[in-house]
């Protein structure tokens, strides 16, 4: 994870960095702050990082407690906007330090950039019907009633770090443990529940959503 750090001049430049399967959720979002300082210093081009994380909970700045049922797994109190959420095996995660000011983008804008890569993502994977939500349901959802996506961004200086998860081939038993962004758990979704695939193809899902993200940042 030590990406280089260059002179650059396009406003448009964006380093990807795949990360894999991590085991350490600490490891990443310290990777995560040191992007965005830099960023912030100019040091740097906007960045995404992707990544898929071992079993963890992440609590956004809304959280509140009683939504975590079970609490048998690393708790981290992060910076990003939200309640309690679950990572693990088979979701993808993408964290994006992107300059707003640099791109002329509000927050609204930059959520709304990040929902529709993820419908344009899962679109070309046949799931159809998908829209997002801004508010207390900020995420992607199928027909307004599963959720298969949740958003949670944090800004600092204009640039944005935290970002999205796409449930992919998601364990969707771990959401149990929680009440996802204060709902039942029962509304959370994925790629292979909604095509009644035992697995789908990660590596494609990855690069169709990191495409859609990089052309339309």
């Amino acid at each position: 994870m030590n990406g280089q750090t260059q002179a650059f001049n396009s406003r448009n430049a964006i380093e990807v960095y795949d990360l894999g399967f991590s085991k350490d959720y600490g490891v990443v979002w310290h990777f995560q702050k040191e992007l965005l300082s830099k960023r912030i210093e100019g040091k740097i081009c906007d960045s995404i990082i992707v990544v898929e994380h071992d079993h963890v909970l992440t609590l956004g700045r809304s959280s509140h407690f009683e939504n975590i049922l079970v609490k048998d797994l690393p708790m981290f109190e992060i910076e990003r906007g939200g309640d309690v959420t679950y990572h693990g095996p088979g979701q993808l995660v993408v964290y994006l330090i992107v300059s707003l000011q640099e791109k002329n983008l509000g927050v609204r804008q930059f959520i709304e950039i990040l929902e529709a890569s993820i419908i344009e993502a899962i679109s070309a994977m046949g799931i159809t019907q998908a829209k997002g939500k801004l508010g207390a349901q900020t995420g992607v959802w199928i027909n307004n009633t599963r959720k298969i996506a949740s958003i949670g961004v944090a800004v600092s200086h204009w640039v944005t770090y935290h970002g999205l998860a796409l449930n992919v081939n998601t364990d969707l038993s771990y959401f149990q443990k929680i009440k996802p962004c204060g709902f039942e758990s029962g509304i959370m979704t994925s790629i292979a529940k909604e095509l009644s695939l035992e697995r789908v193809d990660q590596v494609r899902v990855k690069d169709l959503l990191v495409d859609s993200l990089s052309r339309r940042l």
